[in-house]
């Protein structure tokens, strides 16, 4: 997500309870696209399994549509409170949660109850966030505290959001008698993050996500969810797909690719030949290529990817309609593109749109869309399911 002052790289990591298959916290992100706001809601439920599961969903699902529609967030963890059932026996509510709300300013609001506070990182320390804390008196006449902070982001911030799973890992160990905790947390942070001052939000939740995992012995005692916000610079990428409509157009297309200053990605052999012969620059075809899926990739200077097109392109669409993480593995063509376009923020995509009569023949299998409406389900997913910048120019 964009604002005007950075982008904001937002990463979830999360397991299990050892021997569970459905894990007890929900989080979710919203990006609301036309206010270039960014949302996330991260609810634990209580105990584990289907029950937990369920619950903690019920209360990022009302969360994030209340905060989505500009409800004061007062009255949004007072619905929920009230909302939410209360254990009979222990007292205490079915559900936790923690609400942020970043702005296109980056003025962030955020709601805790109960969950581990929120951390945010700046200049090597962590900020001591000036929390209000209001009572909200339920329906069962179980009084609640909610705590109501607000704070301008800056670039270079990090936002950690974790589960109990994290700061309770350890629990009961002779080194952790009562967990790693909030400030055994904040020290592994300080000691990556100098280590790796340019540290992304995906490698700082995995790693938070894999030591906690140690402290349990590599069998995560609780749910255990781990999500990292990181304000930074974006990373950029521009994907070149299909020839211009009008030839005059081929040398605008390969200027626009030589002077973009990121990561730069060619898809389609008409339109790699277009951008070489602009650019008057050889193509050296990969032999060493052993995916039989696909046609092998190219070589280009100042080029990071050629691949063939529309066959390339299905095969994007699939795998990120299939990912569930940012993390993919294999090293085919559509493998190596889909790692460039997670590790890129904002997306430029340059869409040709000449029609190739080949992508008419109905004896293609049904899967061979045309590129144009291919390349559309692709930002699709690229924004609404990993939070990515995307824009689409054709030409």
């Amino acid at each position: 997500m964009h604002n005007r002052h950075f982008y904001i790289e937002a990463e979830l990591c999360q397991e299990c309870k050892a021997l569970e298959n459905v894990c007890g916290d929900s989080c979710e992100s919203r990006k609301i696209k036309e206010e270039d706001r960014l949302i996330t809601v991260l609810s634990d439920g209580l105990g584990s399994g289907v029950k937990a599961n369920i619950l903690a969903t019920m209360t990022t699902s009302m969360a994030l549509q209340f905060t989505a529609k500009n409800d004061p967030l007062e009255h949004t963890s007072n619905f929920i409170m009230k909302t939410l059932p209360v254990d009979s026996k222990r007292q205490i509510s079915y559900s936790t949660f923690s609400i942020l709300d970043i702005n296109c300013e980056g003025d962030a609001c955020i709601v805790e109850f109960d969950n581990p506070p929120v951390l945010i990182y700046r200049n090597g320390d962590f900020i001591d966030l000036q929390r209000e804390i209001k009572t909200i008196n339920r329906p069962d006449s179980i009084a609640a505290d909610v705590h109501y902070s607000n704070i301008k982001l800056q670039k270079e911030d990090r936002i950690i959001m974790v589960s109990d799973g994290i700061t309770q890992s350890g629990m009961g160990t002779s080194k952790m008698p009562f967990g790693w905790g909030s400030d055994g947390l904040k020290t592994f942070i300080k000691e990556n993050i100098k280590q790796n001052p340019n540290i992304s939000a995906r490698q700082l939740a995995r790693k938070i996500m894999q030591r906690a995992k140690a402290n349990d012995a590599d069998q995560f005692k609780d749910d255990s969810t781990c999500q990292v916000i990181y304000c930074r610079e974006p990373r950029k990428m521009v994907l070149a797909s299909g020839p211009p409509y009008y030839k005059n157009y081929d040398a605008v297309l390969a200027d626009r690719v030589d002077n973009f200053r990121g990561k730069k990605v060619i898809c389609g052999g008409t339109t790699s030949k277009i951008i070489s012969r602009e650019l008057d620059r050889q193509i050296h075809i990969e032999l060493n290529n052993y995916n039989p899926e696909l046609p092998p990739v190219a070589e280009m200077e100042g080029i990071d990817l050629i691949t063939e097109g529309i066959l390339t392109l299905g095969k994007v669409s699939s795998l990120l309609e299939q990912l569930n993480t940012n993390t993919i593995n294999g090293d085919g063509p559509a493998e190596q593109m889909v790692k460039l376009l997670l590790n890129s923020d904002s997306i430029l995509i340059l869409a040709g749109t000449q029609i190739n009569n080949a992508h008419q023949d109905p004896n293609l299998p049904v899967e061979l869309e045309i590129r144009r409406n291919i390349v559309k389900k692709i930002a699709n997913l690229l924004e609404g399911k990993f939070l990515k910048t995307i824009e689409i120019e054709y030409l």
